[in-house]
């Protein structure tokens, strides 16, 4: 936005026919002000841009592109003309405010948000028969009228891709918003009509979830967050009807050729809103508005790695004697601060620390760690700040609620490493109350030595960890079934009102069998209840 807003004479015409009266708005080239036509008498939305740099080239191209495109859903521009100072686009004028200041308000209702983007979809159909690509397709350049139903009009072509419009950028600049750019673009791809696809994928799943997609990290991991792609839509919001989320979704696909036309696209979403729908949708949260609310989530979102990251240290460092306690407290700050400053160098730490315990009571064993350390490393590297949440079993084992464990995993994504995570985080209670001599959480008893030696080599010892499982069949089973309810709990939970509480059921019933005591008992039943009575309580979408 431009740092001081352009301000006319209302004294004087513009053009010789355009007199100001007041400002509607400042963007990144200029402002754009309501004006008098005298010749006509008819209110016009005058764009001034500073004859300088790019703002006049970028403006030219906007005044090319407007007189191409003859659109409803296109503000249509009436006139174009410079002075010695600045370039002037006269445009319809539209009373209303941007999807923006809507979406940040919470004022489109989901049925009003699908109407919506595939009108803008039915603007950017023309614009691509034209041979015209927007390439900055975003909340801020979309206008919704003041009007009964919804109406939309779409902004700005100011960085518009067509033949006869000069290029704007170096070689390898990206021209758009970061937020709403398609990976192709990211990779140095040529811009599409796929890409502008993309864009309206992104603004509706925003819109939808009451959240972005790509943003609210910090700004160096935007792109590889684009490059791996959005959630599922159905993972962030439920109820909404089926149709409508696979077409966002595959609007939202990393390659582009499996994305939709525009033309395609707006027929599927209108389609989708027209279908009568299994169940009754869910409201959407309420949010304070994002500029008030992003900063707090994002200091929020390191404070639960910092948590995992320091607990996984402190356990790795003193489970075997080895690092001396001023050490043990210096690894537990330094893994702290850098799941703060990064959570995958906070992962990697973490990881480390018991490397040189384990190497010290046999080398084997360290290696083996260190192989399942780096393969642990390498699944979670996209996804870092949900790689420690198997310590939930260690967290929640200490007060008897092992069972919660599934529950605590529902954020991590991915069915597959929902598994791994539940059923590592009953193997991790294991061997820490193994090697503390302690009574097994799940059987009962005391663990049976492990047969280790300094000089057994990587496969014996792995043969030694096997056949000490095998001798413990209660904690395979628990294990298996910790890891397939934390798999299972989120499509159980989107399949069946009681899904979820048939889960809870089945893990509940497992630990009464295995001896839990009765207020533990207790506890996971009202938690597993509360779970499953939130998870069935239908809500309206906003």
């Amino acid at each position: 936005m431009s740092s001081v807003a352009i301000v006319p004479s209302t004294q004087e015409l513009v053009l010789g026919r355009y007199r100001p009266v007041r400002p509607l708005g400042t963007g990144g080239s200029g402002s754009v002000w309501l004006a008098l036509d005298e010749q006509n008498g008819l209110d016009v939305a005058l764009k001034i841009i500073p004859r300088e740099g790019k703002a006049a080239a970028r403006a030219e191209r906007e005044a090319l592109a407007a007189r191409r495109l003859r659109h409803d859903r296109c503000v249509r521009a009436y006139d174009v003309g410079h002075d010695t100072d600045h370039v002037y686009i006269a445009y319809e004028y539209v009373p209303g405010r941007t999807m923006r200041d809507a979406i940040r308000t919470g004022a489109l209702g989901d049925h009003d948000a699908v109407t919506a983007a595939a009108q803008v979809l039915d603007a950017l159909a023309h614009a691509h028969r034209a041979g015209i690509v927007h390439r900055d397709v975003k909340p801020a350049n979309i206008l919704l009228e003041d009007r009964d139903e919804v109406a939309v009009r779409l902004l700005d072509f100011g960085l518009a891709q067509f033949d006869g419009a000069d290029t704007l950028t170096a070689v390898g600049d990206v021209p758009g918003t970061l937020a709403y750019i398609a990976p192709e673009r990211l990779n140095g791809g040529d811009a599409t009509p796929q890409s502008d696809v993309w864009s309206v994928g992104v603004l509706l799943w925003e819109t939808l979830t009451r959240r972005h997609p790509f943003w609210g990290m910090p700004i160096q991991e935007v792109a590889q967050a684009i490059q791996a792609g959005a959630p599922p839509l159905a993972t962030e919001r439920r109820g909404l009807p089926r149709r409508l989320v696979s077409a966002v979704d595959t609007a939202l696909s990393i390659d582009p050729t499996r994305r939709p036309s525009a033309s395609d696209f707006a027929a599927e979403l209108r389609n989708a809103s027209r279908a009568p729908e299994r169940r009754a949708p869910r409201k959407a949260r309420q949010e304070a508005p994002a500029e008030t609310v992003a900063p707090a989530r994002r200091h929020a979102r390191r404070v639960l790695p910092v948590v995992l990251g320091a607990v996984t240290a402190g356990l790795g460092a003193t489970f075997l004697p080895f690092w001396p306690p001023e050490l043990v407290a210096l690894l537990i700050v330094a893994t702290g601060l850098a799941s703060w400053l990064d959570p995958r160098l906070g992962l990697a730490l973490a990881l480390a620390v018991p490397l040189f315990p384990l190497g010290n009571v046999a080398v084997a064993l360290a290696g083996l760690y260190g192989i399942f350390a780096a393969g642990w490393l390498a699944a979670n590297w996209r996804d870092a700040r949900h790689s420690l949440w198997f310590m939930a079993g260690p967290i929640l084992a200490t007060v008897g609620l092992l069972p919660l464990v599934p529950l605590a995993l529902v954020p991590v994504k991915n069915t597959a490493r929902r598994a791994a995570h539940g059923a590592l985080a009953v193997l991790s209670v294991v061997l820490l109350s193994a090697v503390s001599g302690e009574r097994l959480p799940v059987s009962g008893g005391t663990a049976s030595a492990l047969e280790l030696g300094p000089l057994d080599s990587v496969g014996s010892v792995a043969t030694a960890v096997w056949g000490w499982l095998l001798h413990e069949p209660l904690v395979l089973a628990a294990a298996i079934l910790v890891g397939a309810a934390s798999a299972l709990l989120p499509w159980a939970r989107r399949c069946s009102r009681l899904g979820a509480g048939g889960v809870g059921l089945v893990v509940t019933g497992a630990s009464v069998l295995a001896g839990a005591g009765v207020a533990s008992t207790i506890v996971v039943m009202l938690a597993w209840a509360g779970f499953a009575l939130a998870a069935a309580t239908p809500r309206r979408a906003a």
